[in-house]
């Protein structure tokens, strides 16, 4: 008989000939995307405190109508959507939110409960995350004015310095430029859907930059996790220094 299932062909949650503590793998996805949901849903609504000197939050930026002129609730709202959207519909997120979140499955080679239809990614809800392309695109967008907002850091009015919050923004910006170069889609639309480079125009450079990226590829789920709470930090640091709870060390 199948590991996990019953006399009467009902399959039990859990059920598995595996002898490894395999729900241990689960915990720190539950806490840290869990956190991270509750805290960022938290910031988005807040409104305040997103900006100080020349720092401004990545939760915010591009800021779009930050004195209310037309959207009354705040900025963050108008543009998270994308950046979030990004992130759930990465291929690596859903296998982690998917497991910890849904139990679907809950491991490889671990039970799920029930009888019920396998219908994948092909019905809504979940027919959505096949825009993880598009949002890829966007995305890229939001690097620019993130890497805009790093530049800026480093001017205090109008004089070049240096201070935590500087480092905390580029920091932050090379990380979530990395992890974005290192998502599937990308390294697919470079020549993973490609049988031979030298049958198609600009071949070698595609070549390369495929080799590249299936560099990163490789280390995908890691520059997520690692993207994933700097940018928390990097929104909690600018939230305590334009709230007055800690000063900007300056350090040029």
């Amino acid at each position: 008989m199948p590991a996990g299932s019953t006399t009467g062909g009902q399959r039990r949650l859990g059920g598995t000939m595996r002898e490894d503590a395999w729900w241990l793998e689960l915990l720190p996805v539950i806490v840290l995307l869990g956190a991270f949901g509750i805290y960022a849903t938290l910031r988005a609504f807040e409104g305040i405190y997103y900006e100080w000197g020349p720092y401004l939050s990545p939760f915010y930026s591009p800021l779009i109508d930050p004195h209310h002129r037309w959207w009354p609730f705040s900025p963050a709202l108008l543009i998270l959507i994308w950046p979030l959207g990004f992130r759930v519909t990465c291929y690596y997120y859903r296998k982690a939110y998917y497991r910890a979140f849904f139990l679907d499955p809950p491991a490889c080679a671990v039970s799920e409960s029930g009888k019920r239809r396998y219908r994948g990614e092909t019905a809504f809800p979940f027919i959505l995350q096949n825009l993880h392309r598009y949002f890829l695109y966007v995305g890229f967008i939001f690097l620019i004015f993130l890497w805009r907002d790093a530049f800026r850091a480093f001017f205090f009015n109008g004089h070049i310095g240096v201070g935590v919050g500087t480092l905390v923004l580029l920091v932050n910006v090379i990380l979530l430029t990395t992890y974005a170069l290192s998502c599937h889609s990308l390294r697919h639309i470079a020549g993973g859907k490609l049988d031979c480079f030298s049958c198609v125009t600009f071949g070698g450079p595609r070549h390369t930059a495929w080799q590249w990226l299936s560099v990163l590829n490789g280390r995908h789920m890691l520059f997520a996790w690692i993207s994933l709470i700097t940018v928390g930090l990097t929104d909690l640091y600018i939230r305590l220094v334009a709230s007055g709870a800690i000063t900007d060390l300056r350090l040029l």
